[in-house]
């Protein structure tokens, strides 16, 4: 089987790339990214790297002749951004794949989502996929991958759209890093009272959830799921662990919810207003650090045959001892 995996230089991409390789139903990846790091550069003769922008219709043209699944994981993810950025890098690349996948009769799509869209600034408590969506989306990102989850599902391709919480373990350069770079800057504050529950889960996991979608039968397929570990942790006490075994010296504040949503709808407005630059805070950071939001991942379980296999306390100490060898990358 030939596989086109977009985003195959990040995080999620590169430790897909890996378990790929080892199945012998694979035969060979394209694997497809804007720039690729030294340490995340799969050395398999069975992968072939194609840098590029997914914006360019005929470059993707390229890439899927002749495949017969696509993993679609690349997208501009952020908190903060203009709309034609998300626009460019979220729809008009998903356009892009579904009219050659189209053209070139690919089998399915499997595209990773965010769980960003169920954000509506509240608690919220094992979320389905079923349950309505806010009428407002808290930012670009969050809008952007609802419209590209539309557009597959649409289309007349088969696809399998997961929506993943906070992934973490070896590898991961944004959740928790960032976290850790604003304590060592001074920066971070425990926001709200610090017991809010969270999923976290281990990007091992995901990747099974994604070979799982690449095997699924046909009652599987045309469907969304959330990907969890399938057990909430409290937030603060995760971090506080990881900056523990980092020997970074504890957080000391605390700050009330209701003044850091306040002081970030101010920063953002501040930001619009002039020149659009991501702001210390935004409302989405903010919630996702106060707020309790956890999913409910019984669909996955029973339609595509997903069991966690790491633990959440697994997934961070996997980070923990690779962030240690490169924390500069």
């Amino acid at each position: 089987m030939k596989i086109l995996l977009t985003g195959a230089t990040g995080f999620l991409g590169y430790r897909t790339l890996e378990k790929l390789v080892a199945y012998n139903w694979v035969t060979s990846v394209i694997a497809n990214g804007r720039t690729l790091l030294p340490y995340r550069k799969n050395e398999s003769k069975k992968v072939k790297y194609k840098l590029g922008s997914l914006e360019n219709a005929d470059f993707v043209d390229e890439l899927v002749k002749g495949v017969e699944i696509i993993i679609h994981a690349a997208s501009l993810s952020s908190p903060w951004g203009k709309r034609y950025e998300f626009n460019q890098a979220n729809i008009v690349t998903q356009n892009n794949i579904i009219n050659s996948a189209k053209k070139y009769n690919v089998n399915r799509i499997i595209y990773i989502s965010s769980p960003s869209i169920y954000f509506d600034g509240t608690n919220r408590l094992l979320v389905k996929e079923s349950e309505p969506l806010p009428k407002k989306f808290v930012n670009h990102y969050a809008g952007t991958k609802r419209e590209a989850e539309i557009l597959l599902e649409q289309s007349t391709i088969p696809y399998v759209i997961l929506r993943p919480r906070a992934l973490i373990g070896r590898g991961d350069s944004i959740i928790m890093p960032r976290l850790i770079r604003a304590q060592l800057e001074g920066k971070l504050r425990i926001i709200g009272n610090g017991k809010n529950l969270v999923d976290l889960t281990a990007v091992e996991n995901v990747v099974d959830a994604i070979i799982l979608s690449c095997l699924a039968n046909s009652v599987a397929l045309n469907q969304c799921y959330n990907i969890t570990n399938d057990e909430p942790v409290v937030l603060w006490h995760s971090i506080l662990y990881v900056l523990q075994q980092l020997n970074i010296p504890l957080i000391k504040y605390k700050i009330p919810y209701w003044l850091a949503i306040a002081f970030a709808h101010f920063l953002e407005k501040k930001s619009i207003l002039s020149n659009y630059k991501e702001p210390a805070l935004t409302a989405y950071s903010v919630g996702t650090l106060g707020l309790s939001f956890t999913l409910d991942i019984t669909k996955a379980k029973q339609l595509l045959g997903y069991k966690p296999a790491m633990n959440t306390k697994e997934a961070i100490d996997e980070f923990v001892k690779w962030y240690m060898s490169y924390e500069k990358l």
